[in-house]
């Protein structure tokens, strides 16, 4: 029960705050908002303020801000000038992109309340241990090494180390840019060991990354800028990744997936938790901003097409682009909870 009570504050906050950017920018634009809606499906509890309806829905996950103008009908109550369509491309495009911009916005402060309360580790890519016996002892690296690349990727951080890892080929050997304690650099050629843990493969290479644990004002403005560009980074990467083929879609995870994660995380404590909603945060904000059809990115390329043509694109035309990218991304959320449910077995 703690679980799904934190699994559904944990979303529901994400939720909140993305279209929470929408509404207020729709509300600071003068667009007409019919409803502000936390959740999916039956209403549980609804009240009016105003023009606008809030309300709590039976599902705790999704949400929306439902604006006039935003599909291809029209509502003969609501004036021209205050539709989505009626406003000037610039104000449609703060609409689109601070649903987006507030997650982002989200993630960075709680990131410096992390580094500030609670304390902020190190994130240079400097190895806490290396098990001996392991595959990269074998190989040579030792305790206190900084890996400089691996497989010709640069690395900056101890996420890069973990994200190259990730997509890397665990069949072959790969290769590893370290300078030594003394200043050397050295390269090695690494093929992880294969283990089978309760039925699930593990390849391990035997490094440990534990960054020094920092405290401070400084510190945490440090921690909080380099930690948002590594999460940044890890979804740009993932992303090419996805596309390219070095990751498949059965490994991306759904709310299934995301409930797991929530409950692993909630043994951390609450910095774990307030961490794992950055992560989140980071992840919706950049997903929303791909130019893909039912995607805040989808309207903001409707917004580029019609600065470019001088003209807007038809309603009817948008609404229907935006229709079928909903349907696929159902299915792809389908496809993805299979597979999580796959996992728990």
């Amino acid at each position: 029960m703690v679980t799904l009570l934190l699994f559904i504050i944990l979303l529901g906050s994400i939720i909140f705050v993305h279209e929470g950017g929408h509404f207020l920018f729709a509300k600071l634009t003068g667009i007409y908002v019919y409803e502000f809606a936390l959740g999916m499906g039956p209403k549980l509890f609804s009240f009016k303020k105003g023009e606008t309806v809030y309300s709590l829905r039976a599902i705790p996950i999704g949400g929306f801000c439902q604006l006039a103008g935003e599909d291809d009908t029209e509502d003969p109550d609501v004036p021209k000038n205050r539709t989505l369509q009626g406003k000037k491309p610039w104000q449609k495009f703060l609409v689109m992109f601070f649903g987006a911009g507030f997650n982002f916005i989200s993630a960075i402060l709680v990131l410096f309340f992390i580094g500030l309360i609670f304390g902020s580790t190190s994130l240079d890519p400097v190895l806490s241990n290396v098990t001996e016996d392991s595959p990269a002892y074998e190989a040579g690296i030792r305790k206190g090494d900084e890996i400089l690349e691996i497989n010709g990727h640069d690395i900056w951080t101890i996420d890069d180390i973990s994200l190259y890892l990730a997509i890397a080929n665990p069949e072959e050997e790969n290769t590893f840019e370290v300078k030594k304690e003394n200043g050397d650099v050295e390269t090695y050629k690494i093929k992880p060991e294969k283990e089978t843990i309760d039925g699930t493969e593990r390849y391990i290479y035997g490094i440990e990354m534990k960054g020094e644990e920092q405290h401070g004002f400084v510190s945490a403005l440090e921690y909080m800028v380099v930690k948002t560009g590594s999460l940044f980074k890890q979804m740009a990467v993932t992303l090419v990744n996805l596309f390219t083929g070095g990751i498949a879609l059965n490994q991306l995870s759904g709310p299934v997936g995301i409930y797991e994660v929530v409950g692993a995380q909630a043994s951390g404590g609450i910095a774990s938790i307030l961490y794992l909603f950055s992560f989140l945060s980071i992840n919706v904000g950049f997903i929303n901003l791909l130019p893909l059809p039912a995607f805040d990115g989808g309207h903001i390329l409707f917004i580029i097409i019609e600065k470019i043509k001088g003209s807007p694109v038809k309603p009817e035309t948008e609404a229907k682009f935006h229709a079928a990218g909903l349907f696929l991304l159902m299915l792809l959320m389908l496809y993805v909870t299979f597979y999580d449910i796959l996992r728990l077995f």
